[in-house]
């Protein structure tokens, strides 16, 4: 139908804007009485802007594995290239964002280069950090897949499980609902995988490592990174190698 009126078009801008409003405010309001607030994706615009500045410089390989996702993945962006070898894989972690970061920007941080997978590490801030509820977390990460697949019917996803640590303990028990969560959805989907990045950095008493972390408690040191790499690569090896 064809509008030609200007004030109908004016007077249906304006009730467009009001329910946007509405709809944001409302949402807004959920969190706010949920006890968690979304941190606003535009934080990591000039991340993805230098993403893109380097895809200038050296356009990034079609056919990759796509990693992206918070922190963990950031601080192994330079090293995964080598450690994940012969597998071809465009590193594209930034910074301590939660999933909702990954699905505000997955255009530009996965589906840009066509990848033939893609990894994902989120949980660990929205878990430990921004209180954001598994069942929001699970719903985004729904989210994400969908649109993969929408786009990428073939592409495989692989879902890193929230890892362990000394400074999130008092979360751990949300975070290890939220691995068993994702162990659902990847047993639901013929195309999506779970890689448990957690039991490995787990004690026999069921305690984390103490000997993995940077100073902060948090962040993987060499001998975390070392453990890390190892058991992706074991799973993507198993189900990329072929691809190369």
């Amino acid at each position: 139908m064809t509008i030609n009126n200007k004030n109908t078009v004016r007077m249906l801008s304006v009730v467009a804007a009001a329910i946007w409003l509405a709809t944001s405010t409302s949402v807004l309001q959920a969190q706010a009485e949920a006890g968690y607030e979304l941190p606003d994706p535009a934080r990591y615009e000039e991340a993805i802007q230098r993403f893109e500045a380097m895809d200038e410089q050296s356009p990034a390989p079609e056919d990759a594995i796509v990693l992206t996702g918070s922190s963990s993945i950031m601080f192994w962006n330079n090293d995964a290239p080598d450690d994940l070898a012969p597998l071809t894989v465009i590193p594209r972690g930034f910074g301590g964002s939660v999933m909702n970061d990954v699905l505000h920007f997955l255009d530009r941080v996965a589906l840009t280069y066509k990848p033939r997978a893609v990894l994902i590490y989120e949980g660990d801030n929205d878990t430990g950090r921004n209180n954001i509820p598994n069942d929001v977390i699970v719903e985004q990460l729904q989210t994400i897949i969908g649109r993969i697949h929408a786009e990428l019917p073939e592409a495989r996803v692989y879902v890193l499980s929230v890892k362990p640590s000394v400074a999130r303990q008092a979360t751990w028990p949300i975070a290890q609902d939220l691995n068993a969560r994702y162990q659902q959805i990847a047993a639901a989907d013929p195309l999506v995988y779970y890689i448990d990045v957690a039991t490995p950095f787990l004690q026999a008493d069921g305690s984390v490592m103490t000997d993995i972390f940077v100073a902060d408690n948090l962040h993987l040191n060499e001998k975390g990174y070392d453990i890390w790499a190892a058991s992706i690569r074991e799973v993507l090896m198993a189900h990329e190698a072929q691809y190369e």
